[in-house]
């Protein structure tokens, strides 16, 4: 059995923010392994995911929450509990803003859910993009984010892209967790399964090949994820969205679109797996999933605990 120092660190950090602020960039850039899905248009991550970094003096787990905003469907409302419920049982805040511009309305209800949550954390402010701006500009826009987000304790400047300042933002996490064995074993670096994670890579690979055209119409379903021995894995996939005419475009002039996403998406799914993989992958139209909670219970969309 492996035994730990008396004074080991171990505890729960969320990651919360407004969507395309780089949280899930942030937390695939300290792991060093892309776990978590991503891509430069906002609602990239719909549900929680854990990413476990474990060092000699601590473990840090930290929970990417989808970014907080005004919804406009009952899956847009699932995403802000997803994300405002981690405030329940985690040890630590980073609010993570783009620091490249100054607190828009979304910045400002993630400062309001916070401040009617009835437990107050420790946070800290994670300035991110700071690669972006100039040091007026930074202190101007950081000196507006601190007005209104409520209680912090420090900020930090960083670049999720670059790595600036990466290496002194995990002291400042360590320091503010519980003295506690880890939680998790040494090499386990998430609590999503390969095929959780496979569901989101190809959604990814949707966003990045449609961008403003359907991307966000999209649900990924697995309906088969099998071992082929040394051959690799066997994926299968129903990609949902809502209307004909987006099947249309997700398929393309002669399936062109269709096989594009799945070109890219397999090689994401290989790299995160490390074996090669055979992906198959169709388009289903279930009318308004968004909002259609017997749709959203069906493609694994719900509350979750983090402990």
């Amino acid at each position: 059995m492996t035994s730990f120092p008396s004074d080991y660190k171990s505890g729960f950090v969320a990651l919360m923010g407004p969507p395309n602020v780089g949280k899930s960039t942030l937390m695939n850039a300290v792991l060093g392994e892309k776990i978590a899905a991503v891509s430069p248009w906002p609602q990239t991550t719909r549900q929680r995911q854990m990413g476990i970094l474990t060092l000699d003096n601590a473990q840090i787990i930290f929970v990417d929450t989808p970014g907080v905003h005004r919804p406009l469907h009952k899956l847009g409302e699932h995403m802000n509990e997803e994300a405002t419920d981690v405030l329940h049982e985690c040890d630590l805040t980073l609010f993570v803003v783009d620091v490249s511009r100054s607190p828009n309305e979304e910045d400002r209800i993630l400062a309001e859910a916070v401040a009617d949550h009835e437990r107050v954390i420790p946070a800290i402010l994670v300035l991110n993009k700071v690669d972006l701006v100039d040091e007026p500009v930074l202190e101007d826009h950081q000196s507006a984010y601190l007005e209104i987000l409520h209680p912090v304790q420090e900020s930090i400047p960083i670049s999720a892209t670059l790595g600036d300042n990466l290496d002194k933002l995990l002291p400042l996490i360590i320091t503010r967790l519980p003295e506690s064995p880890p939680f998790f074993p040494q090499d386990q670096l998430t609590d999503l399964y390969e095929r959780e994670i496979a569901a989101d890579l190809i959604r990814e690979s949707v966003i990045f090949h449609l961008r403003d055209e359907v991307p966000h119409s999209v649900a990924v379903r697995i309906d088969e994820y099998k071992e082929r021995d040394h051959h690799g894995a066997y994926i299968a996939a129903t990609l949902f969205v809502e209307r004909d005419s987006q099947k249309g475009i997700v398929i393309g002039q002669g399936g062109s679109m269709l096989k594009k996403i799945g070109t890219a998406a397999r090689k994401e799914i290989e790299s995160m797996s490390g074996r090669k993989v055979y992906l198959q992958l169709r388009v289903k139209v279930r009318k308004n999933w968004r909002n259609d909670e017997s749709a959203l219970k069906l493609f694994g969309f719900g509350r979750s605990k983090v402990k």
